[in-house]
């Protein structure tokens, strides 16, 4: 069922609902004047467990790229005991294909300001930061000024409209990062928050319960924060009429993939950009009905569901379901932030797998060996399968590393292991001829006979 109206882009035009060319800057006056911060206001009248749980059962999943229940993940804060609490923004972005989040807040960054209240009301977190990626500079401007309009109209600071939280004023910032990958992931974020190396940490403890600054802190992704307004205005059974219901015969507990989504669509279409529908569009839909067909008629070959960390959807995908079980469904890891890259038949698979390794072994932080001996094994052996070296020996040795370095669970601190090895052995599994065809057969190597 496609999208009856727009959600999260409702002020920020976008085909087919709206023309980009219309596209500006919701300020404060015109999001309030369009409905903004009703739903704030509508929060403010429930107890914040009220709040939480209707988060909860609306089932709506984090929009950063593991698909966690966000109210859930609320719900795991301790009670409270006077002391500061803290609310983490990823506005990181740094999956590469991925910028969705980066429209949101070009545009109509009063909607994410309003998520965050929302959050800071139902969790009773009194500071918000919104840690937002280095490069993303004009953003990190937008937001400054969005937050200073949200300052002088009492959504933060003294006499806000959400009172004292622990007995302190609500406070929102903008930190800026400095561009390292592995700071999209969540406690390497804190790390980096906190002016430390952005180095992943060991969890236990999760974030809720010690997180920025050895304090309870939620984690959200921007358009997760996005997604919470329109819940709360329009109910939790009004989200869940959109999107894909739990798998027949799954347990209640089994996330189901409920809601609007923001899919931002790159590569080799004819309209690239951002466009929401509801979850479970069909890839080969997105393609046709959104971005103007495969550019210059050539034919589909491959697709990235969601950022490169998440592997490949093969050429006889072309019919994919992108929603939450698209990994389970189609052999990939997983919908991740929904940043579709597509690829044409011309694409040189193996130099795509070769360019995604060289962006991983960059990216390590290098705390784990799997991870940061792997990938730039990894690397080194898809440069040398590239330029003719190679051997087929090397494609057995590449499918066991990539095992190896992102297969076991506990092996590694955070999921970038995990990434490699899901965009590297889809692309070699599902063109594996492709691989094959650029290398030589091994030949048997006779050992030598031991003498005395």
């Amino acid at each position: 069922m496609a999208l009856q109206e727009p959600v999260l882009t409702q002020r920020i035009p976008t085909p087919p609902f709206g023309d980009p060319a219309d596209r500006k800057l919701i300020r404060h006056e015109q999001y309030v004047a369009s409905g903004g911060y009703a739903a704030l206001r509508k929060a403010m009248e429930h107890e914040p467990k009220e709040i939480i749980e209707t988060v909860k059962i609306s089932e709506l999943r984090g929009r950063g790229g593991a698909g966690f229940p966000a109210g859930l993940k609320w719900s795991f804060l301790p009670p409270q005991d006077g002391e500061p609490r803290y609310l983490a923004i990823n506005a990181d972005e740094s999956e590469p294909g991925t910028f969705k989040d980066r429209l949101l807040i070009d545009f109509d960054p009063h909607l994410l300001l309003e998520g965050i209240a929302i959050c800071m009301h139902a969790c009773q977190l009194d500071t918000a930061y919104i840690y937002i990626r280095g490069e993303y500079h004009h953003q990190a401007k937008v937001l400054e000024q969005a937050i200073a309009e949200a300052y002088d109209n009492k959504i933060f600071g003294p006499g806000t409209i959400m009172g004292k939280v622990n007995d302190r004023d609500p406070r929102c910032f903008v930190h800026r990062g400095a561009g390292a990958y592995i700071c999209g992931e969540e406690t390497g974020l804190l790390e980096s928050l906190e002016g430390k190396r952005g180095w992943p940490r060991i969890k236990p403890p999760f974030p809720a319960v010690a997180g920025a600054f050895g304090r309870p802190t939620i984690i959200n992704n921007v358009e997760t924060l996005a997604a919470v307004v329109p819940i709360i205005m329009r109910g939790p059974d009004w989200f869940k009429s959109m999107g894909v219901k739990r798998p027949e015969g799954a347990p209640p507990t089994a996330p189901a993939s409920y809601g609007p989504k923001l899919y931002g669509v790159s590569g080799h279409v004819n309209r690239p950009g951002v466009y929401e529908e509801e979850l479970g569009i069909r890839l080969g839909d997105l393609i046709e009905n959104y971005c103007g067909g495969m550019l210059n008629g050539k034919k589909f070959k491959a697709a990235v569901p969601g950022g490169i960390s998440m592997g490949v959807l093969g050429t006889d995908q072309y019919d994919a379901v992108l929603d939450f079980e698209v990994g389970r469904k189609y052999a990939c890891l997983g919908l991740g932030t929904a940043g579709v890259i597509v690829m044409d038949e011309d694409t040189d698979m193996v130099a795509m797998a070769r360019n995604i390794a060289r962006f991983f072994s960059h990216e390590s932080c290098g705390q784990c060996t799997p991870c940061r001996e792997g990938s730039g094994w990894i690397y080194k052996t898809l440069c040398r399968i590239e330029q003719g070296d190679g051997t087929t020996r090397d494609l057995d040795m590449l499918l066991e590393l990539a095992g190896s370095m992102g297969a076991m669970p506990g092996t590694t601190i955070c999921g970038l292991a995990d990434g490699t090895n899901w965009a590297v052995r889809t692309i070699l599994n599902k063109f594996w001829d492709e691989f094959e065809s650029r290398v030589a057969k091994s030949s048997s190597v006779a050992l030598p006979v031991l003498t005395h």
